[in-house]
């Protein structure tokens, strides 16, 4: 098994030599694969890589997915309609993960904010996106929907730090337990 750090160095070799064009897609869109197990490993490393990624000349900019299902459930309008649900129903988690899901895929909540760092970034020489806590999904969606949907919009490599397995050259298994998902249109590193 690879360790964390020479799939890191993979990455970042595979990002300065760019992206073959593939049948897939041409897009920059690589995923740095490791076992859920190293999901606090990796948020230990994290500052330590984007620190490297600056000092190789990359303007890194951080999309942490847990922080923007944060702020979309503090600005939701139902929000007070959420807590008095709770108040009566504090453990049944189904209805608080249907209406969690709800809040992130209505109007593709969290879609849109990737798209809008993506597109703000576009035509910028050197810059990157890292993409982290991809594990705040769970069990609301998974990112290779989200991906799929910004097909065509992916201008700077952006990079997915993805709790998974891989289970061949394009199919990987989110968290290690959800069903293998093969429609990633993406360079895989690691897993």
């Amino acid at each position: 098994m690879s360790s964390l750090k020479s799939d890191f160095d993979e990455l970042r070799e595979r990002i300065r030599h760019g992206r073959e064009l593939g049948y897939a897609s041409f897009e920059p869109i690589f995923y740095l694969i490791f076992p859920p197990s190293q999901i606090l490993e990796v948020k230990r490393q994290t500052p330590a890589w984007i620190a490297k990624l600056r000092n190789e000349g990359w303007e890194v900019t951080t999309f942490s997915i847990a922080e923007e299902i944060e702020s979309i459930l503090e600005k939701d309008p139902r929000r007070s309609l959420w807590l008095m649900a709770d108040a009566r129903a504090p453990q049944d988690w189904n209805k608080t993960n249907q209406s969690i899901a709800n809040a992130l895929t209505n109007n593709g909540a969290l879609q849109q904010r990737l798209e809008l760092l993506l597109s703000s970034l576009e035509g910028r020489k050197n810059n990157l996106v890292l993409v982290t806590d991809l594990e705040a999904l769970h069990p609301y969606l998974r990112i290779g929907a989200i991906e799929s949907q910004l097909q065509g919009k992916f201008h700077v490599p952006t990079i997915f730090l993805y709790p998974g397995v891989r289970t061949g050259k394009t199919r990987l298994k989110f968290l290690g337990f959800y069903p293998e998902d093969g429609n990633y249109r993406s360079v895989h590193v690691g897993g």
